[in-house]
């Protein structure tokens, strides 16, 4: 597994939006396709066009931006994968319809390339699959993925998780959410659970627009909460929600592990963009600096 974006909707060069890159034997997925996604996935030198799905968690622009450089520069030439088949896009209801409105957004765009390119239709073509419950959403050779329903907030529905499972190996990603039985439930064994997180300075909480956000996701107390349930070998933040002023600095990863540490006193890393996990017996963390 490797982030390939940790951010949020802020546009940060350092974290870019939510995505993560799933590689399972000859297996490629991703789960969400944030601000960036492509362009981390050129870094590490796998072909755009190569991805065998894309598996939404919910509908948030900052996991959504990214779709159209996915889908579409994954059509190209060679040098970017140049995709043999339709795209897949597995998610929630309504993921046939965001599709369908991207498709028709770059309809005229993609006329062009047919003509001028001789770039094949079908290959552009999208094919979505949606799902309503809990179970199992993708499962191909020994990969198989587990949707789960997580609490994004009231308002904020659907909203999933995702369990991958691939030859006695487990991992599991918690979508954006509240502190959630669910995540516990389907986290429990995984060899590695990334949980999303969000903090802000006490100076910050009793404002209605930070409570608020906060609100909508996981403390790091709460997120410790889980780790101490499920035990994972590794317990690993992504989606770092560190919220700040302009008079009151962000939290630090050192405030958001030693928040952490209140309820959970397990393995844990605080994930950047391009940090990556081989799972084995046990999990080997290689950080950005480490990749190619």
């Amino acid at each position: 597994m490797t982030l390939l974006g940790t951010g949020t909707p802020i546009p940060r060069p350092d974290r870019f939006g939510p995505s993560t890159l799933i590689e399972a034997g000859e297996h490629t997925i991703l789960i969400d396709a944030g601000r960036g996604a492509a362009m981390r996935l050129f870094q590490l030198g796998v072909p755009i066009g190569r991805v065998d799905a894309l598996l939404l968690t919910h509908f948030h622009s900052d996991h959504t931006v990214g779709i159209p450089d996915l889908w579409l520069t994954g059509w190209l030439s060679s040098y970017f994968g140049n995709r043999q088949r339709p795209f897949k896009v597995i998610g929630p209801v309504g993921t046939g319809k965001l599709m369908h409105h991207l498709e028709a957004a770059y309809a005229h765009d993609i006329e062009i390339r047919v003509e001028d390119e001789k770039l094949a239709r079908e290959h552009v073509a999208i094919a979505v699959n949606e799902f309503a419950e809990d179970g199992v959403v993708y499962q191909t050779g020994d990969l198989r993925v587990i949707a789960f329903t997580v609490d994004h907030g009231d308002a904020i529905k659907p909203a999933y998780g995702y369990r991958i499972e691939y030859r006695g190996r487990l991992a599991v990603i918690s979508g954006d959410t509240r502190y959630n039985a669910n995540v516990v439930r389907y986290g429990e064994g995984a060899d590695l659970l990334v949980h999303e997180v969000a903090m802000a300075p006490l100076g910050l909480l009793g404002q209605a627009d930070i409570q608020r956000i906060v609100n909508h996701h996981t403390s790091p107390q709460e997120a410790g909460r889980v780790f101490a349930k499920t035990r994972p070998k590794l317990a690993v933040f992504t989606h770092l929600v560190m919220l700040a002023s302009d008079s009151v600095t962000a939290p630090s990863v050192d405030d958001l592990i030693a928040a952490t540490r209140e309820t959970y006193d397990g393995p844990i890393v605080v994930g950047e963009d391009l940090m990556s996990f081989e799972i084995g017996k046990t999990v080997t963390v290689r950080n950005p600096k480490s990749r190619p």
